[in-house]
């Protein structure tokens, strides 16, 4: 079949309309991806809030909201079989925390301004007692592994490792002091998708903490028995 000039310029013509259209499409469904979810907006100013309230100004909300949407997909009554509410508190810390804070009185964990106020405290609280570190995502990347999985096993960790301050090395030694290397997937991907997956998409609520996306097992990889590797 022949096409005279006019034809083919017309059908040139469609095709780059159609084109425009379709990528105008994946642009809109990327920026879409990249808003948090509907959910998510009715907590926003109590957890700013809060936040403010605990840190300061200057508070990095965005890490605290991507904190949330990791615990409990910002749904007040999620509960697991130890953990209940928007920052998933079990009953005890939920007891300790409210000894920290009189704000807190009631350990009402199913309360969402009470959860956002005790998760802004408990990593207030992490923060402050992580060793030192050469910037701020080694220092959240160690708050966050304690609100998950317990200071104190962290700081046995980081005691092994070499150097005790870097974050993959501190990895490295999971499951190697007192905690059991089955619990060292979720302890390590916690921190990972809380920082580099969910993060940016409350870039707008507040301060974020600017982290790389290294792979998780990357330099990480605790031997279960029998040879099986803990962390993909």
């Amino acid at each position: 079949m022949r096409f005279d000039r006019g034809q083919r310029e017309e059908i040139i013509d469609t095709l780059v309309v159609v084109v425009c259209v379709l990528v105008i499409g994946l642009l809109s469904q990327g920026a879409a991806a990249a808003e948090p979810p509907r959910a998510a907006l009715k907590y926003r100013a109590d957890l700013i809030r809060s936040a403010r309230l605990v840190w300061g100004l200057d508070a990095p909300v965005a890490v605290m909201a991507a904190q949330v949407h990791q615990e409990s997909a910002w749904r007040p009554d999620a509960r697991s079989p130890y953990a209940h509410g928007l920052a998933q508190f079990t009953p005890d810390t939920a007891d300790w925390i409210a000894g920290q804070d009189a704000a807190l009185a009631g350990a009402d964990t199913g309360n969402p301004v009470w959860a956002l106020r005790a998760l802004a405290r408990y990593d207030r609280w992490l923060h402050d007692r992580i060793a030192p570190a050469s910037n701020a995502c080694e220092k959240w990347w160690g708050t966050l592994r304690g609100y998950n999985g317990g200071l104190g096993h962290w700081r046995k960790e980081a005691r092994l490792a070499q150097p005790a301050s870097d974050r993959a090395a501190i990895d490295a030694r999971c499951g190697q002091a007192s905690r059991h290397v089955t619990h060292c997937r979720e302890n390590l991907a916690y921190p990972r998708l809380i920082l580099t997956k969910w993060q940016p998409l409350y870039a707008s609520w507040g301060r974020g903490v600017a982290c790389d996306a290294r792979p998780l097992g990357a330099s990480v990889a605790p031997a279960l028995p029998g040879g099986e590797v803990a962390c993909p």
